[in-house]
């Protein structure tokens, strides 16, 4: 077998993020023709800004490189690591193979790091690029989600006991404040991306000060230009071999925060799912269970949480490589940072791909919920009721008893007998009720339990989400296709 696997083979493992779950866009962000072509990229930036700022590099070598980014022998390449045991040299040769003009400047004064941690940052810059969309999109949905479910009162759960009542809407309200709050630190790690850019093997920049012979303003300026073409506006003024691990921390810290919020929102729709007040979208040829036909399994919500576990596990690993980075860099961070970033990014692309598909077929069953509201409602009506019959000449404490005695009925004919709730009926049948009997339809008004719901969704809807999604207009008519 070949080293690592045949990866094209059924005979060899394939992460189900990249062959199962994740967006094509995503998977080839970090694919190995998109890193290396990268690396090349890379390579010729930095020789334009060499033979700009007055380097023997020729124009032919120049055009050399540039005709030949996309042409990469990746066996040739396979080939050369497994005998020089670096990948960065691998492609060295590689590339010099195909620009036997050029192979004498290739990498001129630079170190590994120039192109591997350069190439890493745009990597990470690009795939935060795709997620924002997708988050504004999930986001869109579920406030039009929200809108038009802004006064549709439903039972609200604290302990998952029942609660006061809230509304469908404001319920789906709390979801999107904290997915509010992801888009906003997604955009933040986002717009605080450095460029390692041009430092030389300890960060000092010495071999580029000997190459333009002791020139500082020379060194400066290759820093800004290489910077400039990869598209950053700033890069770091210190930095060791590597640009700080402490980056990677800030990124899978807020993807990690972004799977508890998916996690949150999906065991919701799970909840609520088996209470069949809501239901994801299920397709008409769907199966939920290969031995119940019955079964209608929220399978996209589980999958949403069983891969928010995953990510949320993730900042693990660039904590604890950021703690043992000695001095100025040591290599037990390559391989743990070649599965954790990009398993990362592909499973928030993964979640927000599944999760905009749930809010866009998201299922509400009304009369499953008004019944729901019917036999807990009575309970709750108790202090409103008091308070009618205080006013229409009644003893608080009287009443209070009264209640009390009727209520304790009813439950047990709810836990004891598994009947319905009959506490109104009661209250309807005592005598002792009669000047507020005809008050009982209102009293019992679930809209009339939901307080500011229906205007605090309205609100936070036009105040903290619209203005956050106005960036993100023109993508907001994209459709989440779902993977297997």
């Amino acid at each position: 077998m070949a080293a690592g696997g045949d990866h094209g083979s059924p005979d060899s493992y394939r992460s189900p993020l990249a062959s199962r779950y994740a967006s094509p866009e995503m998977c080839f962000v970090f694919s190995d023709r998109y890193k290396f072509r990268t690396w090349r990229q890379l390579w010729l930036w930095l020789a334009e800004a060499e033979q700009t700022l007055g380097l023997p590099i020729t124009d032919e070598q120049i055009q050399e490189m540039k005709s030949n980014l996309d042409n990469i022998d990746f066996k040739m390449a396979a080939e050369e690591e497994k005998r020089l045991r670096h990948d960065v040299m691998a492609h060295v040769h590689t590339f010099g193979h195909c620009c036997p003009k050029a192979a004498g400047i290739i990498h001129l004064g630079a170190t590994s790091c120039y192109v591997g941690d350069n190439t890493d940052l745009i990597i990470l810059r690009n795939a935060l690029d795709l997620l924002l969309p997708k988050l504004a999109r999930v986001i869109s949905r579920l406030a039009d989600f929200a809108k038009e479910r802004a006064s549709l009162p439903t039972l609200g759960f604290t302990h998952f006991q029942p609660a006061q009542l809230t509304t469908v809407g404001k319920r789906c309200c709390l979801w999107i404040q904290d997915l509010c709050m992801d888009l906003q630190n997604l955009k933040r790690v986002r717009d605080d991306l450095r460029f390692r850019g041009v430092k030389g093997t300890t960060g000092t920049q010495a071999s580029f000060l000997q190459l333009f012979e002791g020139d500082d303003h020379k060194v400066e300026q290759l820093d800004k230009m290489v910077t400039e073409k990869a598209g950053f506006k700033r890069a770091f003024i210190i930095t060791g071999q590597t640009y700080t691990r402490k980056v990677d921390i800030e990124i899978l810290s807020v993807l990690a925060s972004l799977g508890a919020s998916v996690h949150k929102i999906c065991t919701d729709i799970r909840l609520l799912a088996n209470l069949k007040e809501m239901e994801e979208p299920f397709e008409k040829q769907q199966i939920g269970s290969s031995a119940m036909p019955y079964k209608r399994n929220p399978m996209r919500s589980e999958r949403c949480c069983s891969l928010a576990r995953h990510l949320m596990t993730l900042v693990v690993d660039p904590l604890q490589t950021a703690s043992v980075q000695w001095f100025e860099r040591t290599l037990d961070d390559s391989a743990n940072r070649r599965i954790c970033l990009a398993e990362a990014f592909l499973t928030a692309d993964t979640i927000l791909n599944t999760l905009q598909n749930i809010s866009e077929g998201l299922v509400v069953y009304p009369k499953v919920i008004e019944r729901r509201i019917r036999q807990e409602l009575p309970f709750m009506a108790t202090e409103n009721i008091i308070m009618a019959m205080v006013k229409a000449g009644g003893s608080r404490q009287d009443c209070h008893e009264k209640i009390r005695v009727l209520s304790q009925q009813a439950a047990s004919v709810v836990k004891q007998e598994g009947g319905d709730n009959d506490l109104i009926e009661r209250i309807q049948a005592d005598a002792y009720f009669s000047p507020i009997h005809s008050q009982l339809d209102h009293l019992l008004d679930p809209s009339s339990f939901t307080g500011r719901a229906s205007q605090q969704v309205q609100r936070f809807l036009e105040e903290e989400v619209y203005p956050l999604l106005k960036p993100y207009e023109s993508v907001m008519k994209v459709k989440a296709e779902l993977c297997l």
